[in-house]
């Protein structure tokens, strides 16, 4: 039977119709590219433009706990803070380079330690394994380390392992494990499997650092030297060191009990006379101390960052609630 006039499409017809039909896939496509790419963006929680560590001397830049990312506290704003910053889960800044510590979803654990600019801006990304325990930043901003819980996930316990590297900027040298350092302990080269270092706390010169070692069950403060690469045990009972901005005093963290709950109480050790003092923060701290200038402690504890006089005069104050990570990148 033959078909009627007009009904079957002409040849120009068609070719109309199938350029058409690749335009709009070739635009599905795109957007759908576009909307992807979009989505990975949003996933590494890169800081909004305009945010940066530029605030000024003394500004304080928190990890966020409700959105996860970094803030600057400010009084003023909606909330006493402004949120921009990169998603992270440890944060620590200074001298223009900040790091950031992201868990990755997923089993076993992993995550990434980003290198990031003034701009917050990422720089270089190196993959992890464990989970964020430690971030620092040394004042110079080249030199930076960090430390991943290998297993377990608290100091608390007594079963847990850790993994601490060191990156060198000028350089780009990475020290993936610090267990390769040879340790003196006692006076005597020590070698046991179950050491473990954690907390490191950079010098001026970017030479000298202070770390906590482990080893049967019991903590050691270390100095160690970047460039002889050794490391030697001063004292005990010594945890997350940071070294005051002057170079002349140490804050840590003391066990003070044997029990599980807050075992730990902050301290000060004067590097040239050997003395000790608590601050007057009691409650059990268990974090890293950040000195936000020459006389002042800030640190996470209850899920907020509390500030406390490092002299062991006055009394604790709340810097900001729902937060963690305190960091001034330029102090005052």
């Amino acid at each position: 039977m033959p078909v009627p006039t007009g009904a079957r499409p002409s040849t120009r017809t068609r070719v109309w119709i199938l350029v058409l039909a690749l335009l709009l896939l070739g635009g599905g496509a795109t957007a759908y590219t576009l909307r992807a790419a979009s989505g990975r963006d949003a996933a590494t929680g890169a800081a909004d433009p305009g945010f940066t560590l530029d605030a000024g001397a003394g500004a304080l830049y928190v990890r966020d706990t409700a959105s996860g990312r970094v803030a600057r506290v400010n009084p003023s704003a909606s909330g006493g803070r402004v949120v921009g910053g990169p998603s992270c889960d440890r944060f620590h800044a200074a001298g223009g380079t900040a790091l950031c510590l992201q868990r990755r979803p997923g089993v076993p654990a992993r995550s990434y330690a980003l290198v990031l600019d003034r701009s917050l801006r990422e720089v270089r990304r190196i993959g992890l394994p464990g989970i964020p325990s430690r971030a620092r930043v040394s004042a110079s901003g080249n030199m930076l380390s960090w430390t991943m819980f290998a297993t377990g996930d608290s100091y608390a316990r007594s079963s847990f392992s850790t993994r601490t590297s060191i990156l060198d900027l000028r350089t780009g040298y990475l020290v993936k494990n610090m267990e390769q350092i040879p340790l003196t302990l006692g006076g005597r080269r020590h070698h046991a499997p179950d050491v473990n270092y954690w907390g490191v706390s950079f010098a001026a010169d970017d030479n000298r650092f202070y770390a906590t070692v482990s080893t049967a069950g019991r903590t050691h403060l270390v100095e160690g030297d970047m460039r002889s690469w050794s490391a030697r045990a001063l004292r005990e009972n010594v945890e997350c060191p940071s070294l005051s901005p002057d170079g002349t005093r140490i804050a840590f963290k003391k066990r003070v009990s044997d029990g599980p709950r807050e075992p730990w109480r902050l301290y000060v050790y004067e590097l040239g006379t050997g003395r000790e003092h608590a601050v007057a923060e009691r409650r059990g701290i268990d974090d890293q101390a950040l000195w936000t200038d020459r006389e002042t402690l800030a640190y996470g504890y209850g899920g907020e960052v509390w500030s406390v006089p490092a002299d062991g005069t006055g009394a604790p104050r709340r810097l900001a609630g729902g937060a963690s990570s305190p960091a001034v990148p330029h102090p005052g």
